[in-house]
């Protein structure tokens, strides 16, 4: 778990007999655990398909996501679909979510600037990563960056370390961490982009191959 005192249990909706993943969702919606709902326009639940053998988790939601409220709608989002399909994976048949289902943001002139989640939040919104993790049982979690990877571990991840490594987890069979997609359009020029680019479709690739072969 990170390092922050467990969010009070009674800021969480009540679930009433067998939980769904959308029961999942509607509870998430009415959240009170951080203070992150009183920023972000509304709750982002993961989205894909039920029986997803691959579930991707993200940071938070920026602001395309957060005003669309579905997950990866933006540039990152984008540039993962791209990358997902030269990889051989169909984007209806994963899960895609966040470690965060709250937008942080601060203001900059009319712009809401992405502001990164800090421990205590990552820790309120495990409740819901949690959720979807039983409910789908996924043979791989891919961790798209740093944040999403402290969620899962519990710890903090240093990519360049643990990338690209297939970790066993009490969570899924196989964790995979890789760079959030964001990173690849943050690079410095269109060299870099490709580089980091090709490294990503890389670590796709390797969850690709262990579903063609399970």
């Amino acid at each position: 778990m990170p390092k922050a005192e467990p969010p009070d249990e009674s800021a969480y909706p009540r679930l009433e007999g067998r939980v769904t993943l959308p029961k999942l969702r509607e509870a998430a919606a009415h959240c009170r655990a951080c203070d992150l709902w009183k920023l972000g326009t509304q709750t982002v639940f993961g989205e894909g398909s039920a029986h997803a053998k691959v579930m991707l988790v993200g940071e938070q939601p920026g602001d395309y996501e957060d005003r669309a409220g579905k997950p990866f709608v933006g540039p990152a989002g984008r540039m993962l679909d791209e990358a997902l399909e030269e990889a051989g994976i169909d984007r209806d048949e994963v899960w895609v979510t966040n470690a965060v289902k709250h937008f942080k943001w601060e203001p900059r002139g009319k712009r809401r600037i992405h502001a990164k989640p800090n421990a205590r939040e990552i820790a309120a919104c495990l409740h819901w990563l949690r959720g979807e993790v039983a409910m789908l049982k996924p043979q791989v979690i891919v961790c798209l960056g740093a944040t999403a990877a402290q969620a899962v571990f519990g710890r903090t991840v240093r990519i360049n370390e643990e990338r690209g490594k297939l970790i066993p987890s009490e969570l899924a069979p196989h964790i995979l961490v890789t760079i959030h997609p964001s990173a690849i359009l943050r690079a410095p020029d269109e060299r870099a982009r490709e580089e980091q680019r090709g490294h990503f479709v890389a670590d796709l690739k390797k969850v690709g191959e262990l579903l063609v072969t399970a």
